[in-house]
């Protein structure tokens, strides 16, 4: 899942986009609206924070224009205002959420997976499973025949990848755009590296093996 910050206050920016990627989120960030609005009409993204008061362009106007062009990224507004009529202003702009300064994480986080819950087009499974492997998205659980497994927030994330896209090959590329917040040469290695540590800890003590590797597409999961 990747979502897009766009935060004008290197504290919080740092603070938001650090504990996202802890829990397994791509997160591409914008210091400006501009350069927030650029990123929203160009990369792909599940949800998005956007600040209510953003040099360049204010949070507000750059919602209203990703709703004229028809975008329907969901939308978290920040903002120090907690008046009821701001927090209206917010959500006639187009937000889906309006969430006050300071606030706790776990609230931030709880808001922004209801925000991806509710943009899907069918209910968000709490849980993925193929084979014996099972993958618990409250939890942040990974079990398989029963035996717990832990994984790194890497490691998870591309579990849950490669569990949404069960039976069919991702590239590395899409596993890179998927996992990764910034862009790699993709000649790199470290999707291989990552997919290795992976197999190792949910396909090396087990039957039948999961992951499997098509040379020159990508990686699957899917039992052999």
């Amino acid at each position: 899942m990747r979502i897009l910050l766009i935060e004008d206050d290197p504290k919080i920016a740092a603070f938001v986009a650090q504990g996202l990627r802890e829990h397994g989120f791509a997160v591409d960030h914008a210091g400006d609206g501009e350069a927030g609005l650029a990123l929203a009409l160009t990369r792909p993204a599940d949800a998005a924070v956007v600040d209510v008061m953003l040099p360049r362009r204010d949070g507000l106007s750059l919602v209203q224009e990703l709703r004229r062009r028809q975008r329907a990224l969901p939308v978290l507004f920040l903002s120090a205002k907690a008046a009821v009529d701001d927090r209206i202003r917010g959500l006639q702009a187009g937000g889906d959420d309006y969430l006050v300064k300071p606030f706790a994480f776990s609230e931030l986080l709880a808001r922004v997976q209801a925000l991806i819950r509710r943009a899907s087009s069918v209910a968000e499974p709490s849980t993925l499973t193929a084979a014996d492997l099972t993958l618990d998205l409250l939890a942040r659980e990974v079990r398989r025949a029963g035996r717990r497994i832990d994984l790194a927030a890497r490691e998870f994330a591309l579990l849950e990848y490669l569990l949404r896209h069960a039976g069919h090959y991702v590239s590395k590329t899409q596993i890179l755009e998927h996992v990764w917040d910034y862009q790699f040469d993709p000649q790199t290695n470290v999707v291989d590296v990552l997919v290795c540590r992976l197999r190792n800890k949910i396909d090396r003590d087990f039957e039948p093996k999961l992951i499997q590797t098509l040379r020159g597409v990508g990686y699957a999961l899917k039992p052999a």
